[in-house]
This record gives structure tokens, C-alpha cells and sequence, in this order.
């Protein structure tokens, strides 16, 4: 049939326009625009302060014309050169003695039958829970030249005036480094050693190898990248650490990357100075993520794949004693000691005169909590600062996560980059390229509550990050789309599918970012403002002043603090949740 009045035609023609509109946005999803949101808020809080760090570093101050003076001026002086020399060989040695620590208590858990497992567990937690700068007050205590219990118990032995132990040296200060930072390596390698058959170690066995022949040959070569990995993660922490190096190198008179940044942004602050000297610690981390993604690539290193094969415990005999003697002297150095002595200082009226009833007092907590005018102020700071990185990283995380895990738009790997890039930029770094970009107007967030979330959240994005993709991996797409079979869009299918079934790792990375963002300091020290002081910082401050009572309390404050919520996420996200291998 015909039309001729072309009535059809003009319908047809006047709906057009609504038609072509829908069909246009027929397939688009609102969650499009969170999506964008996220991305830009993760340009906002990755890029930008490394693009602004690098353009600093080649800017004249108050001029803005480009120039190399920078870098002439940071690396001018001996002094400085000779800081970052210091730092290298400071990452290098405190990598080796967390070896030495590390690897024989994740063999012994893993492949032994020693005894005391649990015991060795709960030391390794306590040397990850325990702050490095906080751990370096506990051997100030213990093995300060004059008055450390260590040196005073070696006068009264021997009774001989030069002390045992100087903790105000280089070699202290990697001892100390070592024995906070030893639980990487360990997890690790354990990990590592997990996925290992004992068939290869059979088989060296009955050609006549024994035990520790057999350990060093065939079963600790199988694992190389893990201890690689270890090794390369310390010595980054370590050149990158603030906190022990200025308790420890400053009054031994000698400098290292970190703290001669520090001494940048004393007054008048030289941010640009500061920035080109910074360069040379990006480029290191760089090229060892890089070396250690090289050596793990190589087939001659890979091991077991982990997935057949009995693994069996060795029975050492009575070197299985010897073994847990070795684990405990470790622990008692990691843990046990520095702690009795911060306990001891924390309830003393002065720690040098020991244990005794006369020289107990709680008003050390007292004045902390009641009197001093700072110490509650950082413990809100604390508490808010930590709760809002750790639920920004966890959000951001997990849409980035689902953005690429679901490849919902192009080239994802580059947003999965963007997500990992802060964990091979040193903490200090990443502050100073916050300051670069943030802390001048317009937006002038130096000194604010807003500025210390964003860079505690870049700091810890890359956990948050590895926490949810390795949870949506679990789930299946499949199950996302009966939701949208049935009728419901893709936010619906998330609340209502993605995070009940991942619910449980979500909430153990909340918990771990927290925990970690409560001890922060390299990253706070140099953003921090009057009012905006952490637990950490004012630590820091306390110890400039020497009053090591007071000091340990506050130390003790926020072990608790941390005590309380690792208990918490135990029980909510499982017992392993802060030394779980995703």
C-alpha cells in the first residue's frame, strides 16, 4: 500500500533525530562516566607529580626557564655525592644481612620439621608490624655508646670503659634496617619454597647429597627470582627510608640520599635542587625493577610449577634445634629486645636507672594523653588520614582493577601501569613531587589534611591495586552477565555479585593499607603541616628533643593502635592477611 500524502515519510523524518539519538547512547552505561572520573583522579594522583617532579628538577626558580643548574647545584658537592654513594652501599649490605636472616627462618618453615613454628610466625609478624624508626629507638636504648643496656651489662662485666656495640654507625644502622626489613625476603622465598616438590631434593638424596649440600645446590636455585625479588624490594625500602637513618646516620656524622633531601627543604626551601637530586634514586629503582623483571623472564631460572609433587618436611634431627635457636636469635633481636626496652622506657621516670618499683611511673602516659597539646591532635590525624587513603586506594583499586580485568576499554595495561608505578617510586620521591605540584597555587594544598590522603594514597595505590585484580581474576564474567540477562546493569551486577563474592580481600587490603599508612614518615615528613602532624612525625619530633620516655610511650601508643586493628583484620579477613601471597 502507498502514501501518498507522504504522511509516513514526514513521521518518519521528524523521529528520525530522537531515533539516531538513541540508537547512539542505545549501549552506552552511565558507569562510563565513574570510569573517566577514576581515570583521571589516578592522572591526577600518578602522573602529575612526576611529570611536575621531573619539570622542576630542569626549572629555574621564580624564573620558569629551562636549565641543567640544578643538577650542577645537587651534585656540586662532594658531601652529596658522597650521600648517595653512602645510601647504595647502605641498600646492598642491609639486602645481605636480611638475607642472612630472612632465607634460613623461610626454609625452616617451609621445608623442616623444626619445632616452634607458630612462635617463628608471630616473630616475623612483629618485625613487619614494628615501625623502622621506632624499632631504631628501641637500640638507641639498647646499644647507645654511653648508656645502652647493652654496653652498661658489658662495663659491669668486664669492667672495661669502651662500649660492646655503637649503634651511631654505618654498620648500625644497616643491622638495624636489616632487622625490621628481613620479613620480605622471608615471605618471598617462602612462597617460593611452597611451590617447590621435594622430588629434585629425592633425587640429590639418594646420589649421596645431604641436607645442607642439597639445600644450597638444589633447593634454594629453584627459587632465585623469589629471592631476587626480596633482595631488590629491601634495597629499594632502604634507600628510600627516612626515619632510622636520621636517628641513626645524622649523629654518626655521615648522610644518605634521604636525609640530605631532608636538609633541602630546610628554610629557604630549595624544592628544584631538591628534585635533581632525587633523579638518580627514580632511575636506580627503575633499572632494578627492570633487571629483576630480566632475570625472572629467563627460563633458566624458572622453577616447579608447583602444582604436582609431594612436598615433604626434612627431618633434621637435633640440628632441628639448632635451626630454632637461630630463628629465635633473630626474633630476640628483631623483636624481643628493642620492645622490653621501649616497654621499660615507656613506664620509667628515667630508662637508664633499669627495672625497679621507685622508677615506675604511668605519668608518661598521662601527660601524652591529658597534656601535651599535640599528641591527640596526631592521633585523629593519624586515624583520618589512614582511613581515607586506605578507602580511596581501595575504591580507586578496585574500578581500575575491573576496568582492565573486564577490558572495558582500550589499551587497560597502560591504566594497570599507572596503578603499579608508585610502587617503584621511593616514597620520599613521590612527596617531593607532590610538593612540586600541589603545595603552590592554585591549589596550595601544602600543609592539608587533603594533600597528606592523596599522596598517602598514590603511596599505597599499588597494593590496593595487586589486592583487587588478583580477586577479580577469581570471578568469572559469566556470573556478572546472568545479572544483566536478567535485567540488571553492570553497577547492579557489581553490588550484587562482585564484591560479596571478593568482599574478604577487599577488607584485608583496607586493613593493611591503613596499618601501613599509620607508620608512615618518609612520605609525611615532607608534607606534613603544624596542624597536620601523624603518629610518626611527631615521633620524629620527640626524638629531636631526646626525651626517650615520653618518646616511648607515644611508641607504644601507636603499637597498640596497630596491635588493635591487625587483631581486628585477623578476625574479619583471616589470620594471614597482612602476609598473604596474592
Amino acid at each position: 500500500m502507498t502514501d501518498p500524502s507522504g504522511l509516513t515519510s514526514n513521521i518518519i523524518a521528524k523521529q528520525a533525530p530522537g531515533q539516531r539519538l538513541h540508537g547512539r547512547f542505545k549501549y552506552f552505561d552511565p558507569l562510563y562516566i565513574l570510569w573517566a572520573a577514576m581515570i583521571g583522579l589516578l592522572l591526577f594522583l600518578v602522573v602529575s607529580p612526576m611529570v611536575r617532579l621531573v619539570m622542576v628538577s630542569i626549572e629555574e626558580r621564580d624564573v620558569g626557564a629551562w636549565t641543567i643548574a640544578n643538577y650542577f647545584t645537587a651534585y656540586s658537592r662532594w658531601r652529596y655525592i658522597e650521600a648517595l654513594l653512602n645510601s647504595l652501599q647502605l641498600g646492598a649490605v642491609t639486602a645481605i644481612l636480611s638475607a642472612l636472616f630472612g632465607i634460613p627462618l623461610a626454609w625452616a618453615l617451609s621445608r623442616t620439621d623444626m619445632p616452634g613454628k607458630k612462635l617463628i610466625w608471630i616473630i616475623v609478624l612483629g618485625a613487619f608490624i614494628v615501625p623502622p624508626y621506632l624499632g631504631a629507638i628501641g637500640w638507641i636504648l639498647l646499644a647507645g655508646p654511653n648508656s645502652g643496656w647493652l654496653n652498661q651489662f658489658w662495663t659491669m662485666l668486664t669492667g672495661l670503659e669502651t662500649p660492646l656495640v655503637n649503634v651511631y654507625s654505618f654498620a648500625g644502622l644497616a643491622l638495624i634496617i636489616a632487622l625490621n626489613s628481613f620479613p620480605f625476603i622471608f615471605l618471598f622465598t617462602k612462597a617460593g619454597l611452597d611451590l617447590v616438590s621435594s622430588e629434585m631434593e629425592d633425587a640429590a638424596n639418594i646420589l649421596g647429597a645431604g641436607i645442607w649440600r642439597t639445600t644450597i645446590k638444589i633447593t634454594l636455585p629453584l627459587v632465585w627470582p623469589a629471592i631476587i625479588a626480596g633482595l631488590i624490594i629491601i634495597f629499594l625500602e632502604t634507600i628510600a627510608l627516612f626515619g632510622a637513618p636520621a636517628l641513626i646516620a645524622i649523629p654518626a656524622r655521615f648522610q644518605v640520599v634521604t636525609t640530605q633531601l631532608w636538609q633541602f627543604f630546610e628554610f629557604p626551601i630549595r624544592v628544584e635542587v631538591a628534585a635533581a637530586y632525587a633523579m638518580p634514586l627514580l632511575l636506580v629503582t627503575i633499572v632494578l625493577m627492570w633487571l629483576q623483571k630480566l632475570l625472572i623472564s629467563r627460563k633458566g631460572f624458572v622453577s616447579q610449577t608447583g602444582k604436582g609433587g609431594e612436598r615433604r618436611m626434612i627431618a633434621l634431627g637435633p640440628w632441628r634445634w639448632v635451626l630454632f635457636g637461630y630463628c629465635s636469635f633473630v626474633g630476640l633481636l628483631a623483636v624481643a629486645l628493642p620492645m622490653i626496652v621501649l616497654g621499660q622506657a615507656s613506664f620509667s621516670k628515667a630508662w637508664g636507672r633499669g627495672f625497679s618499683l621507685s622508677n615506675l611511673t604511668f605519668d608518661n602516659y598521662y601527660f601524652l594523653l591529658f597534656k601535651h597539646d599535640m599528641a591527640w591532635v596526631a592521633i585523629k590525624n593519624t586515624f583520618v588520614f589512614g582511613i581515607g587513603s586506605a578507602t580511596l586506594a581501595g575504591a580507586l583499586a578496585m574500578a581500575i582493577a575491573y576496568i582492565v580485568n573486564r577490558n572495558l576499554i582500550p589499551f587497560g595495561n597502560i591504566l594497570s601501569f599507572l596503578c603499579m608505578a608508585p610502587f617503584v617510586i621511593p616514597g620520599i620521591v613521590l612527596a617531593i613531587g607532590f610538593y612540586a605540584a600541589y603545595a603552590s597555587p592554585p591549589l596550595a594544598l601544602y600543609g592539608t589534611a587533603t594533600l597528606m590522603i592523596l599522596a598517602f594514597t598514590t603511596r599505597f595505590l599499588p597494593i590496593a591495586y595487586a589486592n583487587s585484580a588478583a580477586a577479580l581474576r577469581s570471578i568469572h564474567p559469566e556470573m556478572e552477565e546472568a545479572v544483566r540477562i536478567l535485567g540488571g546493569n553492570r553497577l547492579v551486577a557489581i553490588k550484587s555479585v562482585v564484591v560479596p563474592l571478593i568482599r574478604r580481600s577487599l577488607i584485608g587490603g583496607w586493613f593493611l593499607i591503613f596499618i601501613l599508612a599509620t607508620r608512615e614518615l618518609s612520605a609525611a615528613i615532607f608534607l606534613v603541616g603544624p596542624q597536620t602532624r601523624t603518629i610518626s612525625v611527631l615521633l620524629f619530633d620527640l626524638s629531636e628533643e631526646g626525651n626517650f620516655e615520653i618518646l616511648a610511650a607515644f611508641g607504644g601508643i601507636l603499637l597498640v593502635i596497630t596491635m588493635s586493628f591487625v587483631l581486628l583484620g585477623m578476625r574479619i579477613a583471616g589470620r594471614d592477611f597482612m602476609l598473604r601471597r596474592e
